[in-house]
């Protein structure tokens, strides 16, 4: 396939054979051939130790399920170099916020401040709806062989075995567990490998700029963080915010991604609206009430302990409590000095 034009300003590695990749990634011919499965026989075997990832089912409030798939060392070690010397040299459309350098969760909200009116829509199962064919068509347009396209795929996608669904405890939908058991058992983009990210912008970039230039006609604006989308503008979008949506939504069903309507919320300016887990209304901000469980937890672990409100069980409790911390420190600097004070009061010997 010819490569498409941009390539050119890309600086992309020259890679022609399977060889060429072997080297390039500093692996045996044989190894490229295991980590890339092609066959899929690591996702026949029921043997853990053959397996490329480690599975974690996170239960969902609508009675679904997560899966994290979390590559192990070495193949993360290959998809971390095809990051950073392949996927990171291509640019991300000016809308996407997620997985940018430069640009995050605050640029994502920042365009939609003050506005009359803010779309929000969220996709199903965004990563996963991203097939290895996909993929591998991807890595062929911007100039690679074929039989480097489908082993770069290979690298970056992953089938699920069945058995990790048996995992599964509690109050699931059986039928939804069905759906989404076919969904991962063909290959598709893992949340949890680091190239997914990118290589997800790269093959939502017709969608972006379809919903950018739909957005730039009703006269909104358009920012992406994932698969998280959100319009904003003034009375005029306002009025026609509906339709406006329905139209959004059918441009993403068209370039292969589903919108999960129940999470879409219209928000005028008369309540709170809130993107991401941010306000914003008059100014980027935390949920006051994220806010608040937050500075209770801080405060039980230091006059009760910090095991005591481990309750998720997290492996490093210390580090996600400081995470949590300063994900509010880059959004609101000021009020995290209270959060801040009362971590450092934490006896955690």
């Amino acid at each position: 396939m010819r490569p498409v034009a941009a390539t050119r300003n890309w600086d992309l590695p020259a890679i022609t054979t399977a060889g060429d990749l072997a080297s390039w990634l500093q692996v045996q011919t044989t190894e490229l051939d295991w980590f890339a499965d092609l066959k899929g026989l690591t996702s026949n075997t029921n043997r853990p130790p053959l397996h490329h990832y480690h599975y974690r089912l996170l239960p969902k409030s609508s009675r679904a399920v997560r899966l994290i798939e979390a590559p192990k060392s070495r193949l993360k070690e290959l998809q971390r170099h095809i990051l950073s010397g392949i996927l990171e040299k291509i640019p991300a459309h000016p809308a996407v916020q997620g997985f940018v350098k430069g640009r995050s969760i605050r640029t994502f909200v920042g365009p939609h401040i003050g506005k009359d009116v803010v779309l929000r829509m969220d996709f199903c199962d965004f990563f996963p709806s991203i097939g290895g064919a996909r993929i591998q068509a991807l890595f062929r347009t911007i100039g690679y062989p074929e039989s480097v396209a489908d082993l770069l795929g290979g690298i970056c996608t992953n089938v699920v075995p069945r058995d990790v669904w048996r995992q599964c405890k509690g109050d699931v939908d059986r039928h939804e567990l069905w759906e989404i058991e076919a969904l991962y058992a063909r290959p598709h983009l893992p949340q949890g490998a680091p190239t997914s990210p990118a290589l997800a912008n790269i093959c939502a970039y017709r969608m972006d700029c379809r919903l950018a230039g739909l957005a730039k006609s009703a006269g909104a604006q358009y920012t992406r963080y994932a698969d998280d989308i959100a319009f904003s503008g003034r009375k005029n979008f306002a009025d026609r915010v509906q339709l406006f949506s329905i139209y959004a939504a059918a441009i993403a069903m068209e370039e292969g991604f589903a919108v999960h309507h129940r999470k879409t919320r219209i928000m005028h300016q008369g309540v709170r609206q809130h993107l991401a887990g941010l306000v914003a209304n008059r100014r980027v901000n935390v949920i006051r009430a994220d806010f608040d469980r937050l500075k209770a937890t801080l405060m039980n672990c230091v006059r009760h302990g910090p095991q005591t409100q481990n309750r998720d069980n997290h492996p490093d409790f210390r580090s996600h409590l400081e995470g949590l911390v300063g994900f509010v420190e880059t959004i609101n600097p000021e009020k995290a000095k209270r959060l801040r004070k009362l971590f450092n009061q934490i006896p955690w010997a």
